[in-house]
């Protein structure tokens, strides 16, 4: 995390922060962090870590994954004025997006879960370059499944690998020959395709784009004989749609909780100076 503060730092501050120069002086404050409507927060030892960079305090109020009202403090800062002014908009971007993310996952994983306590909503890989290990943080902490981190940790055969290896039990054998310890996991378009990937010894499959009801008819049929088989389901999933497909799968993953989750608003507001 620290590298990566370190550039987020850079990217804003640059050769320094012209208008904080010039008016901040010698002077210290106390602020807060407040929230300027509900949700879930996440972010605040990233946004404390902000402000430590640059020589402030800064005490947490809440912990990331509780819920907070319009006007909740949930960060106070007190240091340098310097400090407190150079790293508000850093602090307030992360905590933020974080926020938005775990928002977004908490609503979601409520509405599955009041139809199917054991199903997970998961995360995808649509993140922000750069990005990605807060984003999947946030996730966690909105009480969802990460997912896989990148291309590196799990297989995930898709359906362009698949045109370039059309036989699915063959693209499962030479995955498994690559790292036969790595999840393994295969995206099927048409149940056959998906049962075929069971068959061939695949951890997980995806079931992609399936209306909710062809995907619970999937679901059955697979889980009546693979039920150790993990069923996940994915495209086209939207917040309206959601629970529909809480009892056909065991995992439902959402790309649009990491690239169109709205931001949770914060402000910092400093209460003191001198």
């Amino acid at each position: 995390m620290d590298e990566d503060l370190l550039r987020f730092l850079a990217e804003d501050v640059g050769a320094g922060d012209i208008t904080t120069q010039a008016l901040a002086g010698g002077a210290r404050a106390k602020a807060v962090v407040v929230a300027k409507r509900a949700g879930v927060v996440c972010g605040l030892p990233e946004a404390a870590a902000v402000f430590a960079r640059l020589g402030a305090a800064a005490s947490a109020e809440a912990k990331d994954g509780d819920r907070v009202g319009p006007g909740s403090v949930v960060l106070r800062v007190e240091g340098p004025a310097a400090a407190v002014l150079t790293g508000e908009r850093l602090a307030l971007n992360l905590l933020m997006r974080m926020s938005g993310i775990a928002t977004a996952t908490a609503d979601l994983q409520a509405k599955v879960s009041a139809v199917n306590p054991r199903c997970r909503v998961a995360a995808t890989r649509k993140t922000t370059p750069g990005f990605r290990r807060f984003e999947k943080r946030a996730v966690e902490v909105g009480g969802g499944d990460p997912h896989r981190f990148g291309l590196h940790d799990a297989f995930l055969v898709k359906d362009n690998h698949l045109l370039v290896e059309p036989d699915v039990a063959a693209a499962v054998r030479r995955c498994r020959a690559l790292r036969p310890e790595a999840f393994l996991q295969v995206e099927a378009d048409r149940p056959e395709q998906a049962m075929a990937a069971a068959q061939a010894g695949a951890d997980a499959v995806l079931l992609d784009n399936f209306s909710p009801e062809d995907a619970r008819r999937a679901y059955r049929d697979l889980k009546a004989r693979f039920p150790r088989l993990m069923v996940e389901v994915s495209g086209g999933v939207t917040p309206a749609t959601i629970a529909q497909y809480a009892d056909a799968a065991d995992r439902i993953s959402v790309g649009w909780i990491t690239h169109s989750a709205p931001a949770l608003d914060f402000g910092l507001d400093v209460v003191e100076a001198g």
